[in-house]
């Protein structure tokens, strides 16, 4: 089962470490306690929305970010569920994939790009 608040958790850690701060300094500019929000960000306890709210604030992430970050973890975990149970998965729950643009080198005839998901690989090449 596929649990939101592990989810958030684990991308709310993320946002935090990828700015180098502890959860010490999170907490005190959040204003909520050191150990609650490590069991946020453990996926042990719920966030209401007002303590989303302040966690963002003290990360100067917006909200709608880190939700959009979580919507796009919770579409693989979706379709990695739904592969492992051999289901075909849906239309309507594949994730886009966002538009990506190679500029050829100088000198070199042609780049190849993998991108890959968890549902297929795609190679590209530009001549």
């Amino acid at each position: 089962m596929i649990l939101l608040r592990r989810l958030l958790g684990d991308v709310l850690r993320r946002q935090r470490q990828r700015q180098g701060r502890t959860l010490r300094e999170v907490s005190s500019s959040a204003r909520v306690s050191l150990g609650y929000l490590s069991e946020v960000e453990r996926g042990q306890k719920e966030a209401s929305s007002e303590l989303l709210s302040a966690i963002c604030d003290a990360l100067d992430v917006r909200m709608s970010e880190l939700m959009r970050e979580v919507s796009d973890e919770l579409a693989l975990a979706e379709l990695a569920a739904s592969a492992a149970a051999s289901d075909p998965v849906p239309a309507r729950v594949r994730p886009k994939l966002n538009s990506v643009s190679v500029t050829s080198l100088a000198g070199v005839p042609e780049e190849r790009v993998t991108i890959k998901s968890p549902a297929d690989v795609v190679d590209v090449v530009a001549a």
